[in-house]
């Protein structure tokens, strides 16, 4: 198997962040034995903190799943980035629902969540949480410092490829701060630790930021597929401008699809190639058998990266009903998360015997929801296992050891048909169609999955992106790009809190920033209508 990226952190740079003071006090000195005065005179402690960055996706403490979380106002299981992330990016939409009645999670469901929801205010912090810890990190890796804590010159090097990776994290994170909420608090590792009101930063402008970061480190990142697995290298740039600039027109009012197109083609042509087993890429030896495809992963590991939010929250909350749950390696099913009947008509055979990218469990199961609360209502999802490709259970039947992929090569193929179908310069629709029959080919096993250049066009492109990319965290930034997210155009079941759907009003394509953090900093000013 594969050696994964493991978070052995060493704590610095680590923050209490409580959710009422978020956007007060983004770079606060460390109240710590082990100041950043002391780990930073150590090279030995430097990849155990660049560790700590990447865990940021992945672990919710110090410790294990519970009992010293980096976030505080919510239980901490919850508070998991990837489980946060995934929660609101696939809950509003077609292609999933959860039964559990916790709070106001079904408000996501409903599109009705406020200001005050402690579901987005997490969220909220674990991003700003992640963009302090890299902004100690890139500070403290500058060349002066390097020099004045005695950094041999020999380690000075590895020390810059560390401190362009963690601008690499702070950026997607930045990244995902301007998708979900458009105009955030703002402040870099040129910003003083102090106690202090972060300025605002327009939406516009943040992407014209994160854009400059990802053009500056480029020639600082590794080459592609040659870094540790689960750390970002060249084609992790390339891919995260292709994001970007394929969503222009959302974040800016300017369409960018020719640069999506020069920067998927990049990833594409970098040494990357697609895994074998599109089922492969969901169990919990991925790092081994999709190493090829996966650009960036969130790491998990049973035993080390303990957690109640990441996979381990996919593999458990979509087990319910009569389904076994140690047929997906794991000794519980938490009966939450499932899909509508809007998603599944997306496949023409639900049974995978064609399309294997249809992934359902239906026995004992309603294709329509009655009710939101009963698991039963909606056919379940199978895609995410602690099962190994082998069969074998995962390491832990509690904590799952499968990782999250953040980027993987299939969405940089469908980012470049789609920038093609829209206008891009400098592609070919020919290079397109090609693109989408390979994934294709890998879903059905053969070439009769295959379409024609006649069939190839956006609509197409959406549901394939639905086929292919479901519930990775994707759902939501594909139908405001579409116009499909908000309006009556495209409804689903309980959009807008109607058992059939309706119209939703388009302020919802971003959330509010969190009631907390408005107390917090008088400099912020609310998302519009909210």
């Amino acid at each position: 198997m594969t050696k994964k990226f493991i978070y052995q952190i060493v704590l610095a740079g680590a923050m209490a962040w409580g959710l009422a003071s978020c956007t007060k006090d983004l770079d606060r000195t460390p109240i710590t034995e082990a100041t950043s005065a002391s780990i930073y005179k150590d090279f030995t402690n430097y990849k155990a903190i660049l560790a700590k960055l990447y865990g940021g996706f992945s672990v919710t403490g110090q410790v294990g799943p519970t009992g010293s979380a980096d976030i505080s106002g919510i239980d901490e299981g919850t508070s998991s980035y990837i489980r946060g992330y995934f929660q609101m990016q696939e809950l509003p939409t077609d292609e999933a629902v959860i039964g559990w009645n916790d709070g106001t999670v079904q408000d996501f469901h409903k599109m009705t969540w406020t200001a005050d929801d402690n579901f987005i205010n997490a969220m909220f912090s674990r991003l700003f949480y992640q963009i302090a810890q890299c902004n100690e990190f890139i500070r403290q890796t500058a060349d002066a410092n390097l020099s004045s804590n005695g950094i041999a010159e020999k380690d000075q090097e590895t020390a810059r490829t560390f401190r362009a990776e963690a601008r690499f994290l702070r950026a997607l994170t930045y990244y995902h701060a301007l998708d979900l909420f458009g105009s955030v608090p703002f402040v870099t590792d040129s910003n003083q630790v102090a106690y202090y009101y972060p300025n605002q930063i327009s939406r516009a402008d943040l992407f014209a930021y994160v854009e400059r970061e990802l053009k500056d480190i480029e020639a600082q990142m590794v080459d592609a597929h040659t870094n540790e697995y689960g750390r970002a290298d060249k084609a992790c740039v390339w891919a995260l401008l292709a994001k970007l600039y394929l969503n222009a027109t959302v974040y800016t009012g300017t369409d960018r699809y020719t640069d999506a197109i020069t920067y998927s083609s990049k990833v594409i042509t970098s040494g990357y190639t697609l895994a074998t087993s599109y089922a492969n890429m969901f169990k919990a030896d991925n790092n081994a058998t999709s190493k090829s495809e996966f650009l960036l992963t969130a790491n998990f590991d049973g035993t080390r990266t303990q957690t109640y939010g990441g996979t381990t929250y996919l593999v458990h909350a979509a087990v319910g009903g009569s389904m076994n749950a140690a047929d997906f390696g794991v000794n519980s099913g938490w009966g939450g998360l499932r899909t509508t009947s809007a998603f599944v008509s997306l496949f023409s055979d639900i049974t995978g015997a064609t399309d294997k990218r249809a992934m359902f469990y239906t026995d004992g199961q309603n294709k329509t929801i009655a009710d939101l609360a009963t698991f039963t209502d909606g056919y379940a999802i199978t895609k995410w296992s602690n099962k190994t490709s082998k069969g074998a259970d995962g390491s832990n039947s509690t904590f799952v050891d499968t990782d999250f992929p953040l980027m993987r090569l299939a969405e940089m193929y469908l980012t470049y048909a789609e920038a093609v179908l829209r206008g891009g310069s400098g592609g070919s629709t020919t290079t397109a169609l090609a693109y989408i029959n390979a994934l294709r080919e890998r879903a059905y096993g053969s070439t009769t999955g295959n379409i024609t250049a006649g069939e190839l066009n956006l609509k197409f492109i959406l549901e394939e992106r639905g086929r292919e990319l479901y519930w990775e965290g994707h759902r939501r930034t594909d139908l405001i790009r579409y116009g499909l997210f908000t309006g009556s155009t495209y409804v689903w079941p309980f959009k807008g809190g109607v058992a059939a759907g309706t119209s939703v009003a388009d302020f919802r394509t971003i959330y509010p920033l969190p009631t907390s953090a408005l107390v917090a900093n008088p400099n912020l000013k609310q998302n519009g209508n909210y």
